[in-house]
Formats: C-alpha cells, sequence, structure tokens
C-alpha cells in the first residue's frame, strides 16, 4: 500500500465512511486526474498530493453524513468538487454538476469518463440560467452566503437545503442572509490531516406563519 493511500484509508476511517478498495481506487485516480490536468488548466492551486488528498478529497467527503439527496447539485465546482468525490462514494446518489468555465466542465467529463460515473453530469452553464430544481444544492468556496441564496435558491426544491462550505463561521455572512432563509445548523466538519477549521452552513427557506386574524 502506498503512503497516499494509507493516509486516504486513515481518513476514510477517521470520517466513518466504509469505502471498499475500487472505490479508494477511484478516488486516488481523480486526485491522479486533477492534479495532471491542473498542469494545463487552473484547476486547483494545491500541487502536492498529500495536501490535495487531505484538503480536496477528504475535505469533501466530510459532508457526506449530511447528504439526504436523491440528487444533489454542486455550485460553481471548479475541477469537481465536491461533486467528483461524492459521486464516487456515493453511486446511489445522482450528482449534478453546474460551472461556468468551459475547461473547468471539460475536466470534469473526463474524470468522469474515466472513472465511469454514471451517477455524475457536468453542465457549462450559469445556475441562475437553470430551471430544474433539487433537493440539496451545495457550494464549496463559492460566494458569501447572501450571493449563494441570490444565486442558487430558486435551484432548491420545497423543504429543501442549501448547503455550504465553509472555512470559520461565518457570523456576518449569517447576518446579512436574505429574510426568507434561516440557518437550520451550522456542524464544524472535522476533516482528518487538517488543523483548519471547517463548516457546513445548512439553510433553508423560513416557514410562513399563519395569517393574521
Amino acid at each position: 500500500m502506498s503512503a497516499l493511500d494509507a493516509e486516504l484509508v486513515a481518513g476514510l476511517e477517521a470520517l466513518g465512511l466504509p469505502v471498499e478498495a475500487d472505490t479508494r481506487d477511484r478516488l486516488l485516480r481523480f486526485l491522479e486526474e486533477l492534479l495532471r490536468w491542473n498542469r494545463r488548466v487552473n484547476l486547483t492551486a494545491i500541487t502536492d498530493p498529500l495536501a490535495a488528498l487531505r484538503q480536496h478529497l477528504l475535505d469533501s467527503l466530510s459532508v457526506v453524513p449530511h447528504l439526504r439527496g436523491p440528487s444533489l447539485l454542486d455550485v460553481g465546482s471548479g475541477g469537481g468538487l465536491p461533486g467528483l468525490p461524492l459521486a464516487i462514494v456515493r453511486p446511489d446518489l445522482a450528482v449534478h454538476s453546474v460551472e461556468s468555465r468551459q475547461k473547468k466542465v471539460s475536466f470534469q467529463r473526463h474524470a468522469a469518463a474515466v472513472l465511469g460515473l454514471g451517477n455524475f453530469r457536468a453542465e457549462a452553464a450559469r445556475v441562475e440560467a437553470m430551471v430544474a430544481v433539487y433537493p440539496q444544492v451545495i457550494s464549496r468556496a463559492f460566494a458569501s452566503l447572501a450571493r449563494f441564496v441570490e444565486l442558487a435558491g430558486p435551484r432548491v426544491a420545497p423543504g429543501g437545503e442549501l448547503l455550504a462550505m465553509k472555512g470559520r463561521a461565518p457570523e456576518d455572512e449569517l447576518a446579512a442572509l436574505p429574510s426568507g432563509w434561516q440557518l437550520v445548523t451550522m456542524p464544524r466538519l472535522t476533516v482528518p490531516g487538517l488543523q483548519a477549521q471547517r463548516h457546513l452552513v445548512i439553510l433553508r427557506r423560513r416557514e410562513e406563519g399563519p395569517p393574521a386574524p
């Protein structure tokens, strides 16, 4: 077992994710393709494989316990994060990635084809131009919460959720939330190998109260 594979095994165990060897192989192949394509397409500033494993793969997978499917929209996904790692470990989850830059979408489609991911599709589009709705919409380092709500809120199905992956708890951004949305919960994410803070901000539309008498 390589050092990178050993780190992945330890990280997945720490996250409580029972993953088979073939799934681990797919995760490492995705990482390999990400770093290979990164030499000609700007996908990530992280070029060290171990750092990328921790800051991209394990960070993306830390949200798995909060997914409730059956489908997920990943907004502004760049190099396919967190959507591609989530599609790898959750073959039952239909992941739709939307990214405005065609070169990055080309990478995502390449990676999905290489990995044989039938539950993943990538689209070169802006989220505000879409019409479909999803039970959950996720973003990773995409925009402020207010901007995320503005652009992606219409893509959330009734009773659905917006999931924003953040570093430190974004108290100022929460204070600036549009009035129609509310914080449901903000669990702290523990990412193996990372000391930096990580939080998942989960938002829902406010329920309208009863009509005035």
